[in-house]
């Protein structure tokens, strides 16, 4: 057995600053089939760097207070992305393979508070993240494969084209 206060547990910050508070609380429990985080969003803030799916993980995300948006797809195509809004209390879910990402609206007055929570591993198998950006060699906006780098960066590698740079 293994207790935590959620504030107890150190806020890590993504090589993006793309959230301002993220607490691993499944590394702080040491689990071994269970990812979860806790997320506290400012307005303009995201739980992820942009639209992405696991293709080896599926997410449950619950929101205990405030608003968030997430833009869902099939394929890694912004274009393509449906938009659905889950409020305080509410819980959506994303099956391994479908493309998602989640944020609190820059327009918003308040904050998000809610838990990324993962199954059936506790840390991303980085070979089984894809990534939907557009690729700077092809210019295709396509799956790219993503890493991290020893310093800490992502590193990304076109589908399309095998174009790889780091971010």
């Amino acid at each position: 057995m293994r207790k935590i206060a959620i504030e107890d547990v150190d806020v890590e910050v993504h090589p993006h600053g793309i959230h301002s508070v993220r607490r691993p609380v499944s590394e702080a429990l040491d689990t071994d089939h269970f990812a979860m985080n806790y997320f506290e969003l400012e307005p303009g803030e995201a739980f992820s760097g942009g639209l992405h799916t696991h293709h080896d993980q599926e997410e449950v995300f619950y929101i205990r207070s405030g608003e968030a948006t997430f833009e869902v797809a099939d394929a890694p195509d912004s274009e393509a992305t449906e938009s659905v809004t889950v409020g305080a209390g509410e819980v959506i879910r994303f099956p391994a393979g479908e493309f998602q990402t989640g944020y609190n609206d820059e327009e918003s007055e308040e904050p998000v508070v809610g838990f990324a929570l993962g199954a059936p591993a506790s840390k991303h198998d980085w070979e089984e993240i894809e990534a939907a950006i557009p690729c700077r060699e092809c210019g295709e906006e396509t799956g790219h494969g993503v890493s991290l780098s020893e310093e800490g960066q992502f590193e990304y590698t076109c589908m399309a084209c095998g174009h790889r740079f780091a971010i």
